[in-house]
């Protein structure tokens, strides 16, 4: 089995967006929400994932994170916009 990885954003309960990545996208939003994921996310408490992409390698999975990272604010919001009507029609 070809392990997967992921880059993800987090909605949190302040409407921030923080962006991260992980090889076991459920175990690493189940930290963040235990607040042992990260330290802006025990500041800022997790709501819920709101985009999610996969990858072969890690390496893919860092560049996207690192390339989201420097978005704007509204850049990330429009991401995540079509992220959520792909995933609504599939």
């Amino acid at each position: 089995m070809d392990k997967k990885f992921y880059t993800y954003i987090i909605l949190t309960v302040d409407n921030k967006l923080y962006c991260g990545y992980t090889d076991d996208i459920d175990k690493r939003f189940e930290k963040h929400k235990a607040g042992i994921a990260a330290k802006y996310t025990r500041a800022h408490k997790p709501l819920k994932m709101v985009y999610v992409k996969e990858f072969e390698t890690k390496s893919e999975a860092m560049k996207e994170e690192y390339r989201i990272k420097h978005l704007t604010r509204k850049q990330k919001e429009e991401l995540v916009d079509s992220y959520t009507k792909n995933t609504a029609t599939t």
